[in-house]
């Protein structure tokens, strides 16, 4: 028996004892109906099923204006505050009165799991999203770890070469429409990967094979057009100068070490 159940069960017996002995106490008309009201609310607690709210939208680490001139503060606070909120609101009803799972382990089965896809992803992808970024001061100072400097060696010849790849990728033609590109670990290196929708490597069918990010762009418009409009291109051009590499440093160790995707906050 759980603690809650045993509370409850707690709470009903002496709220029974109380009935009893209030009965013989007073008779009174103001005194049953105490007494009556009393033991409904009691019911109705127990009925009651588990909180539906098993993810939230996590705080940015940085105010909405951080990102400027880069990322303005009105799509910050639309993106965070009404997109991200929506992904969660829907996530959660998905979810209600299932058993709780950590949004990370619901990627994997997340394309044969109906809403869990776009709403459990949209959850995932934007939570790491916020976390990669920083005020551009704060990025300018940031690193890229030896061992990752290395791994992108490997992959693309260059962090400018695998700059201007991932660039491609997330032009309107690579990317169509709405979607996300990412720096994955593979079982072959660091791997390029651009998804649809809220899709994200970590989902069993999306690509060849589960990878893991340690780098995602929001190519939805809502990520940017308030000030870029259609010009896609010139927002992921200026995005390098809110990535916090030393971040991505610690996502690469992390999956390279664990074997497994990074953990997000909410």
């Amino acid at each position: 028996m759980t603690k809650l159940s045993l509370a409850l069960s707690a709470l009903a017996v002496g709220s029974a004892s109380a009935f009893s002995m209030n009965m013989k106490a007073d008779t009174g008309a103001n005194s049953r109906r105490d007494i009556l009201q009393k033991g409904a609310a009691i019911a109705t607690v127990i009925a009651a099923p588990a909180a539906a709210n098993a993810y939230a939208v996590p705080d940015l680490l940085y105010p909405f204006e951080a990102l400027e001139p880069y990322i303005d503060a009105p799509t910050m606070k639309i993106h965070h505050d009404k997109h991200h909120a929506t992904y969660v609101a829907n996530i959660n009803k998905a979810t209600e009165g299932k058993e709780e799972v950590d949004i990370l382990e619901l990627q994997l089965n997340a394309l044969e799991a109906g809403p869990v896809r776009n709403s459990g992803g949209g959850h995932y992808n934007h939570a790491f999203f916020w976390d990669e970024m920083a005020p551009p001061d704060q990025a300018a100072k940031s690193k890229i770890s030896p061992e990752l400097e290395a791994a992108i060696d490997k992959a693309f010849g260059s962090v400018d070469e695998m700059k201007a790849k991932f660039e491609a990728q997330a032009a309107p033609g690579a990317v169509f429409g709405s979607g996300w590109v990412w720096v994955c670990v593979s079982s072959d290196g660091l791997k390029l990967v651009g998804t649809p929708n809220q899709d994200n490597p970590l989902m069993k069918g999306v690509t060849d094979e589960v990878m893991y990010p340690i780098l995602g762009l929001d190519v939805w418009e809502h990520a940017y057009y308030l000030k870029y409009q259609n010009r896609r291109p010139e927002y992921v051009s200026a995005w390098w100068n809110v990535v916090n590499w030393d971040k991505v440093s610690e996502n690469f160790a992390y999956v390279s070490e664990k074997k497994a995707g990074v953990p997000v906050r909410g």
